[in-house]
């Protein structure tokens, strides 16, 4: 997992992997689903160190906000226990800090499906977290993923603080999401993978490069995420971002996991 442990390596805390698996008692599994979440405890930026108005370094330690929903999603499940479905609960998490022993911008590292990436913002790094999650998470045999990730800025400037942005090949999963969310009453909206893009992520010494610059860097940032993604299973990446957090009340908000929950039992032999 070297995308994973590129990131994990300034920090004096060692990087936790993290898998719980929920299963029925009565041992009947007709789905298998995964839910994969950021957890950057801390995102100091790396040697592209966040500096400046407005880079919030003070509030990273909401940067495992992606991963807070997935355990509060597998706490919830535990508790209701679901019929016929089984849940993946998978978290990568480390801090990106700054030391001699640190990831350098410039530097290529190989993720678990040997897939070699230029590294060349050390500030992109939940994306690279999430490369080697997600690709455990589809060796788990699992039909559907969730991602959750406060992965982009572009994302809260182009939906602002309230909603998230979910990306998907799936127009299927998708719509279950939707339906999940009227529930819930959290707010998503569905934004391109515009593969056209793509072209701003090629690398000359790798097979890519972590971020494209400025334009549409959300969208830049889920084609990234879907390098790592098997094409048999269905896949969907939420950018947290902005919901994570209320200005207002200056606090986490616990965005993510009722509609993980409302999601799960849908897909469970009870509903």
């Amino acid at each position: 997992m070297g995308s994973y442990l590129g990131v994990a390596a300034a920090s004096a805390n060692p990087p936790h992997f993290i898998h719980l698996c929920y299963k029925p008692t009565d041992g009947n599994v007709k789905r298998k689903l995964a839910i994969v979440g950021k957890g950057l405890t801390f995102d100091s930026g790396g040697y592209n160190i966040k500096t400046g108005p407005g880079c919030s370094i003070e509030l990273m330690k909401f940067d495992m906000g992606g991963s807070a929903a997935v355990f509060g999603a597998a706490k919830a499940l535990g508790q209701i226990k679901p019929p016929g479905v089984e849940v993946h609960f998978i978290v990568a998490a480390c801090e990106n800090m700054i030391s001699g022993t640190g990831m350098r911008p410039g530097d290529i590292v190989t993720a678990s499906n040997g897939k070699t990436i230029e590294v060349n913002n050390t500030d992109a790094e939940g994306r690279l977290t999430l490369a080697d999650a997600l690709v455990y998470a589809c060796n788990q045999g699992v039909e559907k993923i969730i991602d959750l990730a406060t992965l982009t800025g572009a994302c809260v400037v182009a939906l602002g603080p309230s909603i998230a942005g979910i990306f998907t090949p799936s127009d299927e999963l998708a719509k279950e999401v939707a339906a999940a969310s009227e529930v819930s009453g959290e707010k998503f909206w569905r934004l391109p993978l515009e593969e056209s893009y793509w072209e701003s992520m090629k690398s000359g010494v790798a097979d890519m490069v972590n971020t494209g610059g400025r334009q549409g860097g959300s969208i830049t940032a889920a084609l990234f995420l879907k390098q790592f993604v098997d094409d048999k299973v269905q896949w969907m990446h939420i950018d947290m971002a902005g919901p994570v957090w209320s200005d207002k009340k200056r606090a986490a908000t616990g965005f993510g996991v009722s509609t993980l929950v409302e999601w799960v039992l849908n897909n469970s032999s009870s509903s």
